[in-house]
């Protein structure tokens, strides 16, 4: 299996059996424009882990509509460091920004928080965990 970066196949590897990779397309809509976003992996039922190493401003805004067109789904943002700021003028952190917009999310530094895991009665089915092959050579 080939993933997009190196994190998302390390988180991968942890997972294991216990989550499917990409196997879904949550419709969400952009203003003026349908789009689509694929999680990185499946969880639970309608319970996604997303991996992010860059955190760029079209990400940020799209799991503010994420959230708000969806609330029956759960998103966990899985950062590679937490720490890193916005950009370099900004003292907000990948962490304060999704705290403050009531983003659920983790420092993978700390390893997958294990509440995540087993808060999920409805395991992804077995069909389908690697979804299809990704190059590694890129970060996400």
């Amino acid at each position: 299996m080939k993933y997009k970066s190196k994190l998302e196949l390390s988180v991968a590897e942890e997972l294991g059996t216990k989550a499917e990779y990409e196997p879904d397309k949550i419709k969400f809509v952009q203003p003026a424009k349908n789009r689509f976003y694929v999680p990185d992996f499946k969880i639970g039922k309608d319970t996604y882990i997303e991996t992010k190493g860059k955190w760029t401003s079209d990400d940020r805004m799209k799991h503010v509509w994420l959230q708000e067109q969806h609330p029956e789904i759960t998103i966990y943002i899985l950062f590679q460091n937490s720490s890193v700021k916005l950009n370099k003028r900004s003292k907000t952190t990948y962490g304060d920004w999704a705290t403050k917009n009531n983003l659920k999310w983790a420092d993978y530094r700390y390893g997958i928080p294990k509440e995540w895991l087993n808060n999920n009665e409805n395991k992804p089915s077995s069909r389908n965990r690697k979804r299809n092959s990704r190059s590694t050579s890129k970060p996400d």
